[in-house]
């Protein structure tokens, strides 16, 4: 089994491919923008990739070594995120643009990119946040996060229903707050009761058999109530 991740590096996408590469026969293709700690764990059924799949020439390149070493893929994760914390007054243009090109168009994108390469009975595994749940409770701070995650969701189910007959099922995980790097940068101080450990053991478990029972569904994943 052919597995990719993006947003490796560290947090949960890093406990993902620690917990995927103890199974000897998957193969996980690592992507991120800082690679140095993977490149450490030096795991013989792990192919790291360094890429900001934001940029045009890298996601054709990542997607040219995929499709020449493994030909196909069955699961991608799609992990990679920026989290902003500040008020929206304060936000400049650019700054949203960067926010939706790392938490929405980059995902997209890729998705398009390996649609003709993915297995049928395939799974894409958007991952996404509860503040671009409906109804749930809001952060000061986060509109653009939050307004980028919903947008994903909302990919999501309409992807859902456009690769149906390709036989590749597409679903969203909206995490409620995780302890990585990423949190501490945009909330310094706080403390979330979920490791990225654990919730990495939740989403590899969902990508590779959970996952089969949905279909175009945005599961909320959280101690808390929305």
């Amino acid at each position: 089994m052919n597995i990719l991740i993006t947003g490796a590096g560290r947090g949960i996408g890093y406990q993902c491919v620690k917990q995927l590469a103890a199974t000897s026969t998957y193969n996980i293709i690592a992507v991120s923008r800082n690679i140095a700690a993977l490149e450490a764990l030096a795991l013989p059924n792990v192919q790291v990739v360094s890429a900001d799949i934001t940029q045009a020439e890298n996601m054709a390149s990542l997607v040219s070594t995929l499709v020449g070493r493994y030909g196909k893929i069955d699961v991608l994760i799609n992990n990679a995120g920026l989290l902003v914390n500040k008020p929206f007054t304060d936000f400049s243009i650019d700054d949203a643009r960067r926010i939706f090109e790392v938490n929405f168009f980059a995902p997209a994108q890729l998705i398009q990119a390996l649609t003709p390469h993915i297995n049928r009975g395939g799974h894409v595994l958007n991952i996404g946040s509860m503040g671009g749940y409906q109804g749930s409770q809001k952060f000061p701070g986060l509109a653009y996060y939050s307004s980028s995650k919903g947008a994903i969701a909302i990919l999501t189910e309409c992807l859902a229903e456009e690769l149906k007959d390709s036989g590749i099922r597409v679903n969203c995980v909206a995490l409620g707050s995780v302890q990585t790097e990423m949190l501490q940068e945009a909330f310094p101080g706080y403390q979330s009761p979920t490791t990225a450990e654990e919730m990495a053991h939740f989403i590899v478990d969902f990508a590779l058999r959970s996952g089969a029972l949905f279909n175009g569904k945005v599961i909320p994943v959280s101690v808390a109530t929305p």
